[in-house]
């Protein structure tokens, strides 16, 4: 549980769950998927820019294939693949801190650990060359926003921000409402895995 400073709600996680320690990769997409959607998509380093252009219905036939392939146990445990809720998403993101960003309340410090629209070039960036945060996670704030499982009707929650995002977009509570079968170049995924 974490309460966050200036905001009258607790973050509750009631379950176990184990979160990517990064967005999931162009390579990792195309080699469940056959075929990479994303626009960042030449040059040599591509393969570990995280996918994007992919729809919340995408990222739901990527994890259903993902689930049929895998399934080995882990601790032990029998689980499944699947996205973040946006509580788990902002509980992983901060790492026990209070701050807007996992490491800083302060504009200037964000360039340590995001790919945003101040300093991403207009594209994505490889996965976790910025500043993880104290739980080892990359890349919760800017490079691609990531869509959970939150949501209502045709609309999911996507947190994180992005690489055309100024800073506010990317603090560890900002989100945005989705709809589900929109695809946009600043826009990818993270997996989680839940025992069973």
């Amino acid at each position: 549980m974490l309460i966050e400073p200036g905001v009258n709600r607790e973050l509750v996680v009631e379950e176990p769950f184990f979160m990517g320690v990064r967005p999931v990769t162009q390579v990792e997409w195309s080699s469940i998927m056959g075929a990479n959607p994303s626009k960042f998509s030449d040059g040599w380093s591509a393969g570990l820019r995280p996918v994007e252009s992919v729809s919340w219905l995408d990222c739901q036939t990527f994890i259903s294939k993902l689930n049929d392939l895998e399934t080995d146990q882990r601790l032990g445990l029998s689980g499944v693949w699947r996205l973040p809720t946006a509580t788990e998403w902002e509980f992983a993101c901060r790492a026990g801190t209070t701050t807007r960003w996992y490491h800083s309340d302060r504009d200037a410090d964000l360039d340590e650990v995001a790919w945003h629209a101040g300093n991403s070039g207009a594209t994505t960036r490889e996965v976790g060359q910025k500043k993880n945060n104290d739980w080892g996670l990359y890349d919760c704030h800017g490079n691609v926003a990531e869509w959970t499982d939150t949501g209502d009707g045709d609309y999911r929650i996507t947190k994180g921000g992005s690489w055309l995002m100024e800073s506010e977009s990317t603090t560890s509570s900002s989100k945005r409402m989705t709809k589900i079968d929109k695809t946009s170049d600043a826009i990818g995924l993270r997996l989680v895995w839940s025992p069973l």
